[in-house]
């Protein structure tokens, strides 16, 4: 998934303690084969991708292997760069693929199968491909996130769920982002199908068109620009399509101490996002690629995850209290099959577009 952060929340975030690594009980399980000792792996990643410097160094001192990153634009433009290069991949390990794009990177026979051990700590819900060429490592819930005192100063209260936005009170309240340029924006379209089905979602979207929805182009330009509840956002619109890890984020870099998160999750509005790890075909570097994959689903890499990428860990790990405490992890998020996302995803993107800004 494509999570464009400010970047003042990504440098912070990149300079937070990780959570201590090396306990014997997080040990990377060896893959089988030997000779990978001072073996090089790259991990090909999107742009959001971000993991503290020790979490990677515990990696190659318990192995001998070293990991090289090559960010390699949004989520899209990574997968392009993959297929683009099929069969003499730029890098050993792919991740970011997430499930809006699953369908697609299955079908160009992108990876080798693998079957890790460390699943046996994983939901079996999140593990959509049954041949393991692909391993779940975090999810992100796009949900609809509000304004606490913007709600009340409307004198509204929070919507329970997306059949609510069409209800004349929240005229001119909700800013979302264009799918066609947007992963949360395309996430909450995937919702509204979910919800309303493939011959309802339209009149859901000519409702809040009739209500003045506010179209940005990515995550950026609607949390900062036309929300209202964001830190120094200048909106005025106290709804937004976000994530179940904004609140968190705002009370971890409020300038002041913040007991309470200004901001809420709507859980009956979210989408579930799953991304993927996934060994690239044409590796040369097949064991070693291998026991990436199971540090990637390690304690000491899960553990990490929440402050570096705000997004949950798919294992049972501790949570940062700032997660618990403010964030969201709704019990039933909508969540498409893959293959229905992929055959429709273009049509339902031009046929939003005519309905909404045409």
């Amino acid at each position: 998934m494509n999570r464009t952060r400010r970047p003042l929340i990504a440098l912070l975030a990149a300079a937070l303690v990780a959570t201590a690594c090396g306990d014997d009980d997080d040990a990377t399980p060896e893959a089988d084969g030997g000779g990978t000792d001072g073996a090089t792996v790259t991990l090909l990643t999107h742009d959001s991708f971000d993991v503290s410097d020790e979490v990677l160094d515990a990696f190659t001192e318990e192995t001998g292997i070293t990991v090289e990153l090559l960010p390699s634009g949004d989520a899209g433009s990574m997968l392009n760069q993959a297929i683009l290069t099929k069969g003499s991949p730029q890098g050993d390990v792919l991740f970011g693929v997430d499930s809006t794009f699953l369908s697609r990177a299955l079908d160009e026979d992108l990876f080798l199968a693998y079957e890790s051990p460390a699943l046996e700590g994983v939901d079996e819900s999140l593990v959509l491909d049954p041949e393991h060429r692909v391993t779940p490592i975090d999810t992100g819930d796009v949900c609809l996130n509000y304004d606490k005192a913007g709600l009340a100063d409307a004198g509204l209260e929070p919507p329970e769920d997306l059949a609510d936005l069409a209800d004349p009170a929240y005229d001119g309240t909700l800013v979302v982002e264009n799918p066609a340029t947007s992963s949360p924006g395309l996430a909450y379209l995937l919702a509204t199908v979910a919800e309303f089905g493939e011959d309802g979602w339209q009149d859901h979207w000519r409702a809040l068109r009739a209500n003045d929805v506010e179209v940005a182009a990515g995550w950026e330009e609607a949390y900062y620009g036309s929300f209202s509840g964001a830190a120094g956002s200048p909106g005025d619109r106290p709804i937004v399509v976000s994530y179940a890890s904004s609140p968190p984020a705002e009370v971890i870099f409020a300038e002041e101490p913040l007991d309470e998160a200004p901001t809420g999750v709507v859980e009956g509005s979210c989408y579930r996002q799953i991304e993927f790890a996934g060994i690239l075909s044409g590796t040369e570097e097949e064991a070693a690629a291998q026991q990436l994959v199971d540090f990637l689903l390690s304690p000491t890499f899960q553990e990490d995850i929440p402050l570096n990428m705000f997004v949950y860990p798919v294992t049972d790990v501790d949570l940062p209290a700032e997660f618990v405490e403010h964030g969201a992890q709704p019990e039933d998020p909508y969540l498409l099959d893959a293959d229905v996302v992929a055959a429709n995803r273009d049509a339902w993107i031009e046929e939003w577009t005519e309905i909404v800004l045409r």
